[in-house]
């Protein structure tokens, strides 16, 4: 007999030994600690969340409609959370003598190798996932193309030169990035050093051939 003071799935929770509530933020975490090396998101039943999250999967959907709404949500807190470590150390390149461009690319790559489950997700999801997911990951991408954009046209104008098509070229750098990224996922650590020097010279003739068409001496 269930109390009248709680709704069914409350008591049924508390009599299995399961959590009588739960956040959005609880079964994300629930879904980042089940995926790795050889497990994407978009793997995960819905039984499997909502165990490791130690809660009833009729609970689940309280804050999510289904598996996909999670996967996006998952996807959108990787992409706010890798932009704000990309920024960060693009503030430190601007504080010091350090190359912005080498600086980036090398944040990137430690973030990939300190098994960073939101940079796999991003990874994964954007080439292994389900439409919804890669639009998903298409969006975060714009994102980090716009920032870069920005980041771009003012480096330029700092050396008092303009870029061709800017927003073309952060896209080449943005899906590069990436590209190089899913692809070092599976490559030994030892490789990393000679990735990133790749990739930051990849990155500046990226720049280099747009300041190049609009006219400007090649950058430093």
């Amino acid at each position: 007999m269930t109390s009248p003071d709680l709704p069914p799935t409350v008591v049924d929770d508390a009599h299995h030994g399961r959590k009588s509530s739960i956040t959005r933020d609880d079964l994300l975490a629930a879904a980042l600690a089940l995926i790795g090396p050889h497990r994407s998101v978009s793997t995960l039943s819905l039984r499997e969340v909502a165990r490791e999250a130690g809660i009833a999967p009729n609970s689940f959907y309280r804050q999510f409609r289904d598996m996909d709404e999670l996967t996006v949500a998952l996807i959108d807190l990787a992409g706010r959370s890798l932009r704000t470590i990309i920024g960060e150390a693009r503030q430190r390149a601007a504080s010091s003598e350090r190359s912005v461009i080498r600086l980036s690319v090398e944040t990137f790559i430690e973030q990939l190798r300190a098994d960073d489950k939101l940079l796999h997700v991003l990874l994964r999801e954007g080439s292994a996932g389900s439409d919804a997911f890669k639009q998903a990951v298409d969006r975060e991408l714009n994102y980090f193309e716009d920032e870069l954009r920005v980041d771009l046209i003012r480096l330029a104008a700092a050396d008092g030169a303009v870029l061709h098509e800017p927003a073309l070229a952060s896209k080449a750098i943005t899906r590069l990035v990436f590209a190089m990224g899913a692809t070092a996922v599976d490559q030994p650590p030892e490789k990393d050093p000679e990735l990133i020097e790749q990739l930051a010279q990849m990155v500046r003739m990226i720049i280099t051939g747009a300041r190049t068409i609009a006219g400007n001496p090649p950058t430093r």
